[in-house]
């Protein structure tokens, strides 16, 4: 008995380690990795608005100023329980692809180091560029700087993360319960549990060349999460069974900066656009998903003239590229 009692965990550790083994197999891995899940998009319930907007931009011809992002830093200095950051410092980014979606012209002001160093080997002439007529490599020539072809941003934005408040409300219920006088008692207890916490964000809008304010966004959005539980515990024959499920979810708090960040943009972009608010998005003409090269991932400068025929209309699918979703690639691996 005692050696079948030992059996049991044994062959349940070598039935779990045998998703991994400690030599390489054919693939070159050591395990395949779990989920299959495809890329996706990452919208918020404000995107399409940013997309109705680049397309009321577009509909109606209104030039859309040079746009640059500064640092938009997180102030809350909140640390999480592992040491790392609790809210992303990766708002900059999130605020330039919500330019794009708006259909803005973007200046790089953010990372400027690769630039910065091939302007410095473009003047010591290290840089060489094809002509437009050469034949061969030995018509290389070098790059040459030219007095203002850098152009210039018209405003920037900046600003940052500035509240983060934890547990405002919380509230739940717990019930347990339990047999008496029997042998074999039986009880069982059911738990819902919810909290809300909430994050906020101050981010202004600067004319580049003037250094004025001219537009100033101070918004908060409420995070909530929920925990359900059930048990059961029982005696049989004097056997224990301690039976529980549960589940929990939180709303993603990275996901709510980005909701931020994509709802001050749109007041942004709708006072330069002039844009007199959602009304213009009620036209069903106004399709945020026509033939704009503006879409749920962003926006692009089509490099060749293939505007009819290019994949912006596609980015967001999740079989798109993928090589188990998406026959067309099957189809051309080999």
């Amino acid at each position: 008995m005692t050696m079948r009692r030992a059996a049991l965990p044994l062959a349940t550790a070598l039935l779990l380690s045998a998703c991994a083994s400690p030599v390489a197999g054919p693939s070159g891995r050591y395990a395949t990795p779990i989920g299959n899940a495809p890329v996706t998009s990452n919208p918020t319930p404000y995107s399409t608005a940013l997309f109705c907007l680049a397309d009321y931009a577009r509909r109606y011809d209104l030039p859309s100023p040079r746009m640059a992002v500064g640092r938009i830093s997180d102030y809350t200095g909140t640390v999480s329980a592992d040491g790392g950051r609790q809210i992303t410092g990766g708002a900059s980014l999130m605020a330039t692809s919500a330019l794009a979606k708006a259909g803005a012209r973007i200046v790089e002001r953010y990372d400027t180091s690769v630039s910065e160093l091939e302007l410095r080997y473009a003047n010591t002439k290290l840089i060489g560029d094809l002509a437009a007529d050469a034949k061969s490599p030995e018509d290389t020539q070098y790059r040459r700087i030219l007095a203002g072809q850098v152009p210039g941003s018209d405003f920037y934005i900046v600003g940052g993360i500035t509240e983060v408040n934890y547990n405002i409300r919380s509230g739940g219920f717990e019930v347990a319960g339990a047999e008496a006088d029997t042998e074999t008692p039986l009880s069982g207890a059911i738990g819902y549990r919810t909290f809300v916490m909430n994050i906020a964000m101050d981010l202004r809008l600067i004319q580049t060349t003037t250094l004025e304010v001219v537009d100033v966004v101070s918004y908060q959005k409420q995070i909530i999460g929920r925990e359900i539980s059930a048990g059961v515990f029982d005696f049989l024959n004097g056997n224990v069974f301690d039976i529980s499920a549960g589940s929990s979810g939180t709303e993603p708090v990275q996901l709510a900066v980005r909701a931020l960040v994509e709802r001050a943009t749109i007041e942004f972009m709708a006072n330069l656009y002039g844009a007199p608010g959602p009304e213009i998005c009620l036209n069903a003409a106004n399709d945020p998903l026509g033939d704009s090269a503006v879409g749920p991932t962003g926006g692009f400068y089509p490099a060749y003239p293939t505007q009819d025929t290019n994949n912006g209309a596609t980015r967001a699918d999740p079989d798109r590229w993928n090589d188990r979703r998406d026959g067309a690639v099957r189809a051309s691996r080999y």
